[in-house]
């Protein structure tokens, strides 16, 4: 079967289901609304789809969100398996492989040992976080999981009633959450995804060892060079929920579920290596391995601390002594390559926390210990000058024994805890020290000082966000790593930079922020080379453009050649865990691209743009940053924004611990980036995408515009991320959104600036559209048809809730549904 019959049988299924238990009336309701709103996406008249919209109760229209959502859900898992059956059935090299990726290296020139060298220095840090893009209930997710294990097998008959069953049990069980998730909930939703990840790794692993041999001729010991950190209960950076308690708790999840992981892949090695001792001097019947293995796993179970990685290592220099290659090679390489990624800590979970809480409780600590009675108060050089003092010393503030204060238990504490478990489960059980707003030099030292008085050094890493702060960062990395009180801390490790893509876009717009992203990693890579120090940038990516997304492997590629040195990290979150991660076969083409860009762009060298190119960009942000922060800080803005978008009904969905907000009265600057984007995804407009740009590109001018895509990597990956953007838009739809506020100044722009957007994008590419992704495109064309319900849906029911007392309450629940409809639809929502 292929991906039409499976979305066939799948809508069929459905529709059963819905005539069963809603009744054939509701079956032909689904059925006209379908038809009339092809008939309007085709040009026709709209006016009786409106008044049978308007016809409908507030229960009648949530059922109707309800049917084209579970229509989509359904579609999202053929399409998911389609790409597992494309990517299993491929014959010769894969575009974007590790063996394409070495091809391409050595026909630039670099031999086995270069490549090899290349591996050894750059590491691939994927984080997960728990931004609240991924709406369904866990309930929900394991019901589709099961459709999803049966759609392979689609062509029997005990399959489809298996699904039958599965899709008639998800119509009768509520979608929404009646509580916010826990932190906890987040943090075992989020590993989930590890035992995916976990099948893939070995592949992976077997991958790189034949593309040597099939590229160089020759085998090589290469690792992958991947790891795996967490947010996921470290992340304190307006979430109140995140307490030491939390962090407690998290650490411990991770352990148990390293140990279930290690002991499931010990079990499996255990079995078969059953080769008796070829030593003839050892008693006959003796399976030395098992003998190992045995007493690994007795360590492991039984909570001990053991070097893993090492005696394994060793164990695989044994058996290829004792002429047993193919069993190292596909028998004890998932465990051993299993250990090296996630050994007794699964992942390394990093803390973060904003600067203004850190400075608070530093401030806090020497009031307390009689050092200093305003710290807040210093200036930056004031403040920088006692904290290098401080940090020269090795005397405690905090006398020995004494409970903390509040305020300083709730900064230390999380401390104290990934201190305890790395006295466990190892050093990697804890990552990094991140920053968030870091806007100077003492903000990164602060949390230096905090640690210490727990006896504990971390790493800190600053998170540049704004665009202010990305102008600035080089210039606080400069001051920072001239500091030997901070240098003596670092070390020899790895400097890592934190770069905000979602504050940064909110603050200045699509084409500033990025321009603003590639210089700041341009100059801060000057610096840590003049520093002689090592670095390594941190992307904070979203799903959405506007938060930085779009496919890893051209984000990657993208980057400014010779700013990539130890590697990179990126963050995974929300739905983007379960789009690339629900199946061994897509966590391994991820990955394998993931890493196809990181050694090709970790190969180039540094070398100089074009002069007119970056003047031509220093034009296009600066014109582009006008016109956005024009709009957004328009008297008349915020008013048009909550009117025509569903903010308001998005930040009452169960969706995430965290608020939508950070702590102050309601504005634009404190509205967290997530629920900006989605606000802006579910009336189909994606403003944070493109807005600005056509400024940007009017100043550059068509045919310099045209060169810079034709041969600059940087600008390709930002005019193509718009296409994506632009094409996901629907000036249809937004124009129903529209309607909800009446004729409007803003409105008026916002649609011109699209339709001239377009124009200037596609002239730029020569072609229409996403012209060249015509799979992305064939996707949204499909998709259109079954979504426009939902969005008018939604429209009518926020007109109404809008219009009556008390509406929003009255119509809750089908305006939720009508949120988690389009998200199903759009899929990349925040």
């Amino acid at each position: 079967m292929g991906i039409k019959s499976d979305v066939n049988l799948l809508g069929r299924t459905l529709g059963h289901v819905l005539k069963e238990q809603e009744g054939e009336a509701f079956f032909d309701l689904v059925e006209r609304t379908r038809a009339l709103v092809r008939e309007v996406r085709a040009g026709g008249d709209d006016t009786e789809l409106r008044q049978m919209l308007d016809g409908l109760s507030g229960e009648d229209a949530g059922r109707l969100a309800r049917a084209f959502t579970w229509y989509f859900q359904l579609v999202n898992l053929a399409e998911e398996y389609e790409r597992v059956r494309s990517l299993r059935g491929g014959d010769g090299v894969r575009s974007q492989s590790l063996e394409s990726a070495l091809a391409a290296l050595k026909e630039q020139g670099l031999s086995a040992a270069d490549v090899e060298a290349l591996i050894e220095r750059v590491n691939l840090g994927l984080t997960f976080t728990a931004h609240p893009t991924e709406m369904r209930r866990r309930t929900i997710r394991q019901h589709l999981e099961a459709v999803a294990r049966d759609i392979p097998h689609l062509d029997d008959t005990e399959a489809q009633e298996r699904v039958a069953a599965h899709v008639e049990a998800m119509w009768s069980t509520p979608e929404l959450r009646h509580l916010k998730p826990t932190v906890l909930d987040e943090v075992k939703g989020g590993l989930n995804y590890i035992t995916a990840i976990a099948g893939a790794l070995p592949e992976l692993q077997r991958d790189l060892g034949r593309a040597f041999v099939n590229v160089y001729g020759q085998e090589s010991d290469a690792r992958i060079p991947l790891s795996f950190s967490s947010w996921m209960g470290g992340d304190r950076d307006g979430n109140p929920f995140v307490t030491p308690q939390a962090t407690r708790e998290t650490l411990e999840v991770h352990r148990q579920r390293a140990q279930e992981l290690l002991l499931t892949e010990l079990k499996r090695t255990y079995a078969n290596l059953s080769q008796e001792d070829g030593d003839p001097a050892q008693e006959a019947g003796v399976e030395p391995y098992r003998a190992e293995l045995r007493a690994m796993h007795n360590a492991v179970r039984d909570g001990e601390k053991i070097e893993l990685l090492s005696r394994l290592e060793a164990l695989d220099i044994r058996l290829r002594e004792d002429g047993q290659h193919r069993t190292a090679d596909q028998l004890l390489t998932p465990l051993l390559t299993l250990v090296r990624v996630f050994g007794q800590h699964l992942v390394s979970l990093d803390v973060r926390e904003h600067s203004g809480q850190t400075g608070a409780a530093v401030a806090e600590l020497l009031k307390q210990a009689g050092v200093e009675a305003d710290y807040l108060a210093l200036s930056e050089e004031e403040r920088q000058k006692l904290l290098t003092t401080e940090l020269r010393s090795r005397r405690p503030l905090w006398p020995a024994g004494e409970a903390l204060t509040d305020e300083l238990e709730t900064v230390i504490g999380p401390i104290r805890e990934v201190q305890g478990a790395i006295a466990q489960s190892g050093p990697r059980a804890f990552g990094r020290y991140i920053i968030s707003m870091a806007e100077s030099v003492s903000d990164v030292l602060e949390p230096l000082l905090l640690a210490r008085e727990v006896g504990l050094r971390v790493l800190t890493v600053p998170l540049f966000e704004t665009l202010d702060d990305l102008q600035r960062a080089p210039q606080v990395m400069t001051d920072l790593l001239a500091l030997p009180e901070y240098r003596a801390i670092l070390g020899e490790d790895v400097q890592e930079i934190m770069l905000g893509y979602s504050d940064s876009n909110k603050d200045a717009g699509f084409l500033a922020a990025n321009w603003a992203l590639h210089e700041a990693q341009r100059q801060i890579s000057d610096v840590c080379r003049a520093a002689r120090v090592r670095w390594r940038f941190f992307h904070g990516r979203g799903t959405s453009i506007g938060r930085g997304g779009g496919p890893a492997s051209r984000a990657i590629l993208g980057q400014p050649a010779g700013t990539i040195d130890a590697g990179l990290r990126i963050t995974e979150q929300g739905e983007a865990l379960a789009d690339k991660y629900s199946h061994p076969v897509l966590a391994r083409r991820n990955l394998e691209q993931a890493l196809y860009g990181l050694l090709l762009s970790a190969a180039r060298p540094a070398d100089s743009l074009k002069p007119e190119w970056t003047a031509a960009m220093d034009t296009a942000a600066a014109a582009s940053a006008t016109a956005y922060r024009a709009l957004v800080h328009d008297d008349g803005f915020l008013p048009f924004f909550e009117a025509a978008t569903p903010i308001h009904e998005i930040a009452r969905l169960n969706i995430a611990s965290r608020p939508v907000r950070r702590p102050g009265a309601p504005t634009l600057t404190n509205l967290r980036a997530i629920p900006w984007v989605m606000s802006w995804t579910q009336i189909r407009s994606n403003l944070p995408g493109w807005y600005g740009l056509r400024e940007g590109l009017q100043s550059i001018g068509p045919d310099a515009a045209r060169e810079m895509y034709a041969a600059w990597p940087f600008f390709r990956t930002v005019i193509d991320n718009a296409q994506m953007s632009l094409a996901k838009s629907d000036p249809l739809i937004f124009e129903e959104y529209l309607r909800l506020l009446g004729p409007h100044p803003l409105a008026d722009a916002l649609q011109a600036a699209y339709r001239e957007t377009v124009e200037l994008v596609e002239a730029v590419v020569g072609a229409e559209l996403l012209d060249n992704e015509p799979r992305l495109r064939e996707s949204i064309s499909l998709r259109n048809p079954y979504i426009d319900p939902i969005h008018r849906i939604q429209v009518e029911l926020l007109r109404r809730a809008r219009a009556e007392e008390g509406g929003l309450d009255t119509f809750e629940r089908p305006l939720m549904l009508s949120l988690q409809g389009i998200a199903a639809g759009v899929r990349n929502t925040g």
